[in-house]
């Protein structure tokens, strides 16, 4: 089996999120993708096989199956225009139909995605407090322009805006809190926000539910968070930048770039880089 280790959202030729690219006629078993996930141990591992005129993809954490991964989604774009040439691919994902193009020229590659809808509430108040001991935050840490919310593109995040930078460069939190709570709130990441200024933010994501403290690029969290910018009105000009993975060293640049209509599809785009020779 050939696995390709692609880092996806790259700054360059260094940082981005590791993922895992399987292409095969059939997919494996549930217990090998997951066995194949959990030995790779990135944060997600993606499965794909011809399917029609695309192809079927499953996502795979190093614990559970996941609706939707971003940046494996933006690793695969790259991996199928390496084996099949620039363009766009259509995805059947376990509950959503999305597309992704890849672009490979000159040792270059690129990819965009195209997100499952959005959708956008008010985080509940019970939730909101146990996410804030979670991570030993006050209220008033809170920013009071991006209100807590539960933000949704293919998969459930938690969004917890803050005032400062500081506050998100010291992130901390228990992984078997973290678990738990996430589990039982149906929570794929919780991701912790700082506006530097209206279209660019800097962001941290707790994925303790797939068995991963921190994520260094989060594509499906950042679909999500344009699509709640489009939900409250925010100022954001049609696109915006993420900046995630400094914190840890693994310096991420994602862009979404956002429609006017409510709910549709969010464009998220970024580098990659292949992180082994091709066999």
């Amino acid at each position: 089996m050939n696995i390709l280790k692609i880092a996806a959202f790259s700054d360059g030729d260094k940082g981005g999120n590791p993922a895992g690219v399987v292409i095969q006629p059939s997919l494996p078993s549930d217990d090998e993708m997951q066995g194949i996930a959990a030995q790779l141990g990135f944060s997600e591992t993606v499965f794909a096989m011809p399917q029609g005129q695309g192809w079927r993809v499953r996502y795979f954490s190093p614990e559970a199956e996941v609706p939707f991964c971003g940046h494996a989604t933006i690793a695969l774009g790259a991996a199928l225009a390496m084996q099949y040439g620039n363009g766009d691919f259509p995805l059947q994902l376990n509950q959503a139909s999305i597309s992704v193009s890849g672009h490979y020229q000159a040792g270059q590659l690129s990819a965009a995605l195209q997100s499952p809808p959005t959708r956008s509430t008010a985080a509940p108040a019970a939730l909101l407090q146990e996410a804030l001991t979670l991570f030993g935050l006050g209220s008033n840490q809170l920013c009071p322009t991006l209100p807590p919310a539960l933000i949704h593109a293919g998969a459930d995040h938690l969004l917890l805006a803050v005032q400062e930078r500081a506050t998100l460069s010291a992130m901390r939190y228990s992984l078997e809190a973290g678990r738990d709570l996430m589990r039982r709130a149906g929570l794929t990441t919780i991701l912790l926000l700082w506006a530097e200024n209206r279209q660019r933010f800097h962001s941290r994501n707790a994925f303790a539910a797939g068995g991963v403290y921190e994520d260094p690029a989060t594509g499906a969290a950042t679909a999500a968070l344009a699509g709640y910018l489009r939900d409250i009105g925010w100022e954001h000009g049609g696109h915006i930048e993420v900046v995630q993975g400094e914190d840890m060293g693994q310096r991420s640049c994602l862009q979404a770039t956002i429609p006017a209509e409510k709910g549709s599809s969010i464009r998220v785009s970024g580098t990659a880089r292949l992180m082994e020779p091709r066999r």
